[in-house]
């Protein structure tokens, strides 16, 4: 393939170096989780949706351009069929210097092994309660044993980087932050809480249900002996340290704490738009461009300079307000 731009570095125009995307294969999931999707959704046809071919294709065009970090989310990304071979292509990509998957956790039980020899280094599970039949109400359809038994494979197999992703809501899961510290501690998995995003029209009231990472890291601080920590996984989180464990407590707070002044990371969706901010607007459709010129990157990473031009300051969510942030569901983004 063909290219006639050759620099290391994504920069937006507030000089912010951006070497992280997530790119979201699918907007299926085996899930329906309240704070994410509607009950009755409306997904995307297949040809709609970048082919995986086009998929590894993006990959390489924004290592090339010096993203270091790719993460695969969806929807749930392992529902995708085929989804393996994606990863086959691109986990031992040059430059690349991490490949992460956020996932449900249902099918990892299956595909853990050949996830880790494809080159996955590390993967977030969202879990976002310990008592089954609650874990169904919040997710709708899920079994909670069938994610455990998904993170153990994942231990098996060989993943040391394995973090849980919990959204605390009022009225659902509020009493459940100690409990699932401790199940981390116990079996040695970093934890982030994540403040519920205002992404999609859902049948609860955000307002009413919004849980502030402050309040939860009081309510930790009670029980745990927490250290303030400056790590980093190249992410939004702020992380604390569970002293004599080696568990990590991140808090991802766009609300409590905006953290865009450091933001590092853009958004490409399974249609191929390349969304500058999860909760702004602004996007470039890359589909298009990829189609037209199989043979010739040149112009989808153009595209994506001319993009960095647009990526907003922040992205202002208020939960004052009565619409949502932005309409579009978050399984559309891309987890």
């Amino acid at each position: 393939m063909s290219s006639s731009i050759h620099t290391p570095q994504l920069i937006d125009q507030f000089g912010r170096r951006v070497d992280y995307v997530r790119l979201s294969i699918t907007d299926r999931c085996d899930f329906r989780c309240v704070y994410c999707m509607g009950e009755d959704m409306t997904f995307l046809s297949r040809d709609e949706v970048l082919s995986l071919e086009e998929c590894a294709r993006l990959v390489r065009v924004f290592v090339n351009l010096g993203v270091s970090k790719v993460r695969i989310t969806g929807g749930e990304p392992l529902v995708r069929k085929n989804a393996l071979s994606l990863f086959e292509d691109i986990g031992r990509l040059p430059g690349l210097q991490e490949l992460t998957m956020t996932t449900n956790g249902s099918q990892l039980e299956h595909h853990a092994q050949a996830l880790r020899k494809a080159g996955l280094d590390r993967i977030n599970v969202s879990v976002d309660s310990l008592n089954p039949e609650r874990f169904r109400q919040i997710t709708r359809v899920g079994d909670l044993n069938k994610v455990l038994r998904g993170i153990e494979a994942a231990k098996q197999a060989g993943f040391t980087n394995i973090k849980l992703n919990t959204v605390l809501m009022h009225g659902f899961n509020d009493d459940e932050a100690v409990p699932l510290v401790a199940f981390a501690i116990d079996r040695g998995l970093d934890i982030a809480f994540i403040e519920e995003m205002p992404l999609g029209e859902v049948d609860h009231q955000r307002s009413a249900t919004y849980i502030s990472n402050q309040a939860t890291l009081k309510q930790l601080q009670a029980r745990f002996p927490l250290v303030s920590s400056t790590e980093t996984t190249g992410g939004p989180a702020r992380y604390w340290r569970v002293a004599h464990t080696n568990t990590r407590i991140g808090f991802i707070s766009p609300h409590s704490h905006n953290f865009c002044e450091s933001c590092n990371r853009v958004r490409v969706t399974c249609k191929g738009e390349l969304y500058l901010c999860l909760g702004q607007e602004n996007k470039v459709d890359l589909m298009p461009l990829l189609r037209e010129f199989p043979h010739d990157d040149t112009p989808v990473k153009e595209a994506i300079f001319s993009a960095m031009h647009i990526k907003p300051k922040g992205h202002d969510f208020d939960l004052r307000r009565a619409a949502p942030a932005v309409v579009r569901f978050m399984s559309h983004t891309g987890g």
